[in-house]
């Protein structure tokens, strides 16, 4: 057992699992960590997918009583408008994913782009948290399929390496009304479909680099980002609770600034 490997996997599985959910882009901090590892290729974005369904899973577990319940009231009103706000969020960002997919994966996966998007997206959710406009709805259950499709829209925007899913949904729910938990909240139930959708593809895609041997990496992964996932969806619930997002916009701007200097040096 390469121990020097299994370490690898713990420290990008927590990467995943604490970044996934948090408005700074996991995808960007997964190929800078990756990179700085030397565990970026096609063995280790396989790996990233499967850590990525960990941190899926923790999700489902935080609020498995809340999609037992829609399961089990999916002939009411309320169930079947969270199940439509659900559907009509993802089609946009899956849409255009599965079209652009592999130009996305061969021109915009490299560090450099990924420093661009942090800085800018700190910017962005700077500018965000200055003139966000007025809460209009409090919780995930007074949302319309308006704010869905709005929500499904700024989704797409983190197609882009660096820009954040959680941080384009999450601003993109405040700046229509949102509060923010609740456009926290409807973040984690949207990264469900959005993101088994994609780990399905891109496991069926690479579904020839999988081998037995790498069973142990894949575990200690899937299994730190699950832990990291659950401890930071709970964290940052509590905190936009009673907090805005500037931290997490100059943290974007300080990281992004030092990656770019990083790797513009190596070039």
């Amino acid at each position: 057992m390469d121990l020097i490997l299994l370490l690898k996997a713990f420290i990008l599985g927590v990467v995943e699992g604490a970044t996934e959910f948090l408005p700074v882009s996991s995808t960007g901090h997964l190929i800078i960590v990756g990179d700085l590892l030397d565990f970026n290729d096609d063995k280790g974005k396989v790996f990233e997918i499967v850590i990525q369904l960990g941190a899926i899973l923790a999700v489902c577990w935080e609020y498995r009583q809340r999609l037992q319940n829609v399961a089990a009231n999916i002939g009411q009103p309320s169930a079947q408008r969270f199940i439509a706000n659900i559907a009509i969020a993802f089609l946009p960002a899956s849409i255009l994913g599965l079209i652009f997919h592999d130009m996305i994966k061969e021109h915009l996966f490299s560090p450099i782009t990924v420093a661009i998007a942090l800085i800018l997206g700190g910017f962005v959710i700077l500018a965000i948290e200055r003139w966000a406009p007025k809460v209009d709805t409090p919780t995930v259950d007074d949302m319309d399929w308006k704010h869905a499709l709005k929500i499904g829209i700024a989704q797409c925007c983190a197609l882009i390496p660096g820009v954040s899913r959680a941080g384009s949904t999450i601003l993109g729910g405040v700046v229509f009304g949102l509060s923010r938990k609740a456009a926290t909240e409807f973040s984690f139930f949207l990264a469900i479909p959005i993101m088994l959708a994609a780990t399905t593809y891109d496991l069926f895609k690479n579904w020839g680099l999988l081998d037995v041997h790498d069973l142990p990496m894949f575990v200690v992964g899937f299994v730190t980002a699950f832990v990291a996932a659950l401890i930071a969806t709970k964290t940052l619930l509590r905190y936009v609770s009673n907090h805005d997002f500037r931290v997490f916009a100059w943290y974007r701007i300080i990281f992004g600034i030092i990656v770019l200097t990083y790797f513009v040096g190596l070039a």
